[in-house]
């Protein structure tokens, strides 16, 4: 992996969807260990999970990971923090909770 240069890697993952009532998420793991770097792209290969109501489905697959250059992943760092402000709402109000 270059200074501008991206690479790309395949890795074996298991995805796990929860759709009940006190979690609603999706996870994927990497089964080889691998770890995601600020600025890299996962994709996970395959046809779409469905989970039903209540319950949680986990899938073996594969993935694509793109890493990102050195370049993209200094600027993600640098960047990064401003980017999760733009998530975060912030409401004043002048009544007193009780």
């Amino acid at each position: 992996m270059g200074f501008l240069t991206r690479s790309k890697e395949t890795a074996p993952c298991t995805v796990t969807i929860s759709h009940r009532f006190e979690e609603l998420s999706a996870h994927v793991k990497f089964n080889n260990g691998a770890v995601v770097n600020p600025g890299d792209t996962v994709e996970v290969h395959g046809s779409e999970i469905m989970a039903p109501y209540g319950e949680v489905v986990s899938e073996d697959r594969t993935a694509t990971i793109t890493r990102a250059s050195k370049l993209e992943q200094l600027w993600t760092r640098a960047t990064g923090d401003f980017e999760f402000m733009e998530l975060c709402e912030f409401s004043f109000s002048e009544e007193v909770l009780s």
